[in-house]
C-alpha cells in the first residue's frame, strides 16, 4: 500500500492536470461551444508534460500554449463546420428525392403525381417506362414544370 501512496506522491501532478482535463471536459459536455475542450486539451498537455518529467512551470507553458493555438485556430474552424446550419433546399429543388403517388398514368407523352400536396405533370426519367395509378415514383430531377420519376423501390 505503501508504494502506491509514493506513486501518487510521484505523480501529484500528472493527476492533477489529468483531473482538471477531466473537469473542463465534463464542463464542454454542458456548453458544447468548443472553449472547455480547448482548455481540456490544454490541460491534458501538460499532464503529459508532467508525465515527463517537466518541471512545474515548464508544464504550465505547454498547458497555457496548447490552449491558445487551440483556441485561436482548431476552434474557430471547428465551430463553422459543426454549428454552421447546413444550407436547405428551397423550391423544386426541394422535391428532388422526394417520393410521390401516380394519380394518372405516367408515360413518355406525360402523367399526374403528387407530390408535397401538389399535383405535378410527370413523365418517367427513362422515357420509356409506364406507371399506373397508385403506383409510388421517386422524383429524380425537374425540368421546367414537370417532374422526371422513376418506380420507386419497394
Amino acid at each position: 500500500m505503501s508504494s502506491l501512496w509514493e506513486w501518487l506522491a510521484n505523480h501529484a501532478w500528472v493527476l492533477g492536470w489529468a483531473g482538471l482535463a477531466l473537469v473542463l471536459g465534463t464542463v464542454e459536455l454542458t456548453t458544447l461551444d468548443f472553449f472547455f475542450l480547448m482548455l481540456a486539451l490544454g490541460a491534458a498537455s501538460g499532464s503529459v508534460a508532467a508525465g515527463a518529467g517537466a518541471e512545474f512551470v515548464v508544464q504550465l507553458l505547454v498547458a497555457v500554449g496548447v490552449s491558445v493555438a487551440l483556441l485561436g485556430v482548431v476552434r474557430p474552424a471547428a465551430k463553422r463546420r459543426f454549428l454552421t446550419p447546413a444550407p436547405a433546399n428551397v423550391g423544386v429543388d426541394a422535391l428532388i428525392g422526394k417520393m410521390g403517388v401516380v394519380v394518372e398514368q405516367v408515360h413518355a407523352d406525360g402523367g399526374l403525381v403528387k407530390l408535397s400536396g401538389e399535383i405535378w405533370t410527370a413523365r418517367p426519367y427513362d422515357g420509356s417506362s409506364v406507371y399506373d395509378t397508385g403506383t409510388r415514383v421517386d422524383v429524380v430531377e425537374i425540368r421546367g414544370a414537370t417532374a422526371l420519376v422513376l418506380g420507386a423501390a419497394s
